[in-house]
């Protein structure tokens, strides 16, 4: 069974946000949401977990105890350390006392945290706090795992770490959907769904997506054609079309 949203309306604040988008996430796989600062794109996830109301369309997901959600936020409390943060929300979920520690240590050392572990959030690094934040949306193994923007902003060795414990969710049959502004990770994504402004410009497997963007890529220091942009590492690219 797949999940994701049949043709979803969202309207807040008397706004249309998400105009009639359909996406579809296997399990298995990763399914990357890509566009401009204000397409939908945080607005789309949080349709997905529960957190805001459709208008029309429905929402395909599992038991909200089966779903991981990592907002754009941190995603962790700042006083209780990294182990603390994993067990608190491991309790959470109920994992069962017996696999808790064994799944707690087996996160802290997937993202790369051992040296860490007994620090409090708040002294962490960005990158580390965004791995950690990952950990916790994961602890419980969901069958659904929600990423809003899990790398922004996060160094390139743990936008590495990052990527790497997607993708062993991913292959631990998790179904991944994630928010990103980096076309290296779109790219590495199964499927692909392109937003502007609330609407889908282009979806499918990513290798028909990008084939259907025929045009001219250039490098900008501001976006021109908001819909056509995407941050490639510090660097803005934008997509002109041919002709």
């Amino acid at each position: 069974m797949s999940f994701g949203l049949d043709s979803v309306t969202v309207r807040l604040g008397g706004r249309t946000v998400l105009h009639d988008v359909t996406l579809a996430v296997e399990p298995g796989s990763v399914a990357a949401v890509v566009g401009g600062d204000g397409a939908g794109k945080s607005t789309l996830l949080r349709a997905l977990v529960g957190l805001v109301p459709v208008e029309s369309g429905a929402v395909r997901a599992p038991d909200p105890a089966r779903v991981g959600y990592l907002p754009s936020t941190k995603g962790s409390w700042s006083a209780l350390t990294v182990a603390q943060n994993l067990d608190f929300v491991a309790g959470v979920y109920a994992v069962p006392a017996d696999v808790r520690a064994a799944r707690r240590d087996d996160l802290i050392d997937g993202a790369a945290l051992r040296d860490a572990a007994d620090r409090p959030a708040s002294t962490l690094s960005g990158g580390m706090r965004r791995k950690l934040g990952f950990s916790m949306a994961a602890v419980h193994t969901p069958d659904l795992l929600v990423l809003d923007e899990p790398s922004t902003g996060v160094d390139p060795v743990s936008r590495i770490d990052l990527w790497r414990l997607v993708t062993r969710a991913a292959s631990a049959g998790a179904a991944v959907v994630m928010t990103t502004s980096y076309l290296d990770e779109a790219e590495r994504a199964s499927s692909l769904l392109v937003l502007d402004e609330g609407r889908a410009l282009a979806q499918g497997t990513t290798g028909d997506v990008l084939a259907s963007l025929r045009g001219t890529v250039v490098r900008t220091d501001a976006a021109v054609r908001p819909g056509w942009t995407w941050r490639r590492g510090t660097a803005l690219h934008e997509l002109w079309p041919e002709g």
